[in-house]
């Protein structure tokens, strides 16, 4: 057959693949380590890790992704992170009334799915989610505005970097 390689040839094609591959994933691995040291010893790293239902990928996706000196405001960093409303107008009527479908879709789910071990819990974030629900909001609509809320807090923590502390009710 005209145009194809013979066995012998895809044989060889094969192995000269493989061997890119194992080298690429171990440079990728190698890349994952010089990471998780950099990060080991980030005070922001370790200060986010207080905050409730943040967990070490999600402080570790907010340090490595964020330039918090570039978002002058809480508002550009949701924004950002694409937990902001979206705005829509019509002649002098301005709503938020939808969801934002742009940003970061990484930081997004990691920001809104972490929220889910705050369900419950007698925390300010678990309150303010039960609040949202007693608004009839539905579950997702509740952990976005919970992530919105709690991304207020990262957004300090990251310009300023100290643990986290529970307010006194």
């Amino acid at each position: 057959s005209a145009g194809r390689p013979s066995a012998p040839a895809e044989g060889a094609l094969a192995r000269m693949l493989a061997r890119g591959i194992l080298a690429l994933d171990g440079e990728a691995s190698e890349l994952r380590a010089l990471m998780a040291a950099e990060l080991e010893s980030d005070e922001t790293r370790r200060c986010l890790l207080t905050v409730p239902g943040a967990g070490p990928k999600t402080a570790a996706a907010l340090v490595a992704a964020v330039d918090v000196s570039l978002l002058p405001s809480h508002d550009e960093l949701a924004s950002y992170c694409g937990v902001a409303p979206a705005d829509s107008q019509s002649g002098t009527s301005v709503r938020s009334a939808r969801p934002q479908r742009g940003g970061n879709k990484t930081l997004k789910n990691l920001l809104i799915f972490s929220c889910n071990s705050l369900v419950g819990t007698g925390n300010r974030f678990g309150r303010y989610y039960e609040e949202c629900r007693a608004r009839n909001m539905r579950h997702n609509a509740a952990l976005k505005a919970v992530a919105r809320k709690r991304l207020k807090v990262i957004w300090a923590i990251m310009r300023n970097p100290r643990p986290y502390e529970e307010p006194v009710a």
